[in-house]
């Protein structure tokens, strides 16, 4: 138990289950990057849990752990107030080779490994998820148009002929 009231125990990553709505589907290339930082630089993000065990962020990195038959777990127990840094020891500082490489795999697996599920999306909203602060309005639309279909544009109104779907009222270019 660590002195301010966080509890640190030792755990196994198949008591971890991912999330069943996970907005993110995951790319190909994505997995790649996740499975071949971990075997070249090893791990050094956290992935986050709730009280039952699933997996609301990082299921991906769950899944390549797994992959890379990583079994042990160290778990910290918050109530969000604290930023949990995970210190790796074998890196003297942030320059040294590796945690270079980690920053970049860190990042660009993300950048890469990020394909959204539009379904997924739109059934959180209808379930009462507020997600306005990280979409604007536009992108939430594309998310709840057909694949192929713009939204209508009022600015090129004029130029561009568009149809109106009977069934849900969107206008769209022809």
């Amino acid at each position: 138990m660590a002195d301010n009231g966080t509890r640190v125990t030792r755990r196994k990553l198949s008591d971890y289950k991912p999330d069943p709505h996970n907005a993110n589907r995951g790319t190909e290339r994505g997995v790649y990057m996740l499975d071949r930082s971990i075997k070249e630089v090893g791990l050094a993000r956290s992935i986050v849990a709730a009280a039952d065990g699933t997996i609301p962020a990082g299921n991906k990195t769950l899944q390549a752990a797994a992959d890379a038959g990583i079994e042990a777990v160290i778990e910290v127990e918050t109530d969000g107030r604290a930023l949990v840094v995970v210190k790796r020891t074998d890196w003297e500082t942030a320059d040294a080779e590796q945690a270079r490489k980690y920053a970049y795999y860190d990042n660009r697996a993300s950048e890469v490994g990020l394909e959204w599920d539009a379904e997924q999306i739109v059934a959180d909203i209808e379930a009462g998820i507020d997600l306005s602060a990280l979409f604007t309005e536009a992108e939430l639309a594309a998310f709840t148009l057909p694949d192929g279909w713009q939204e209508y544009d009022e600015s090129v109104a004029d130029d561009v002929e568009y149809c109106t779907c009977p069934a849900c009222g969107h206008r769209f270019p022809k």
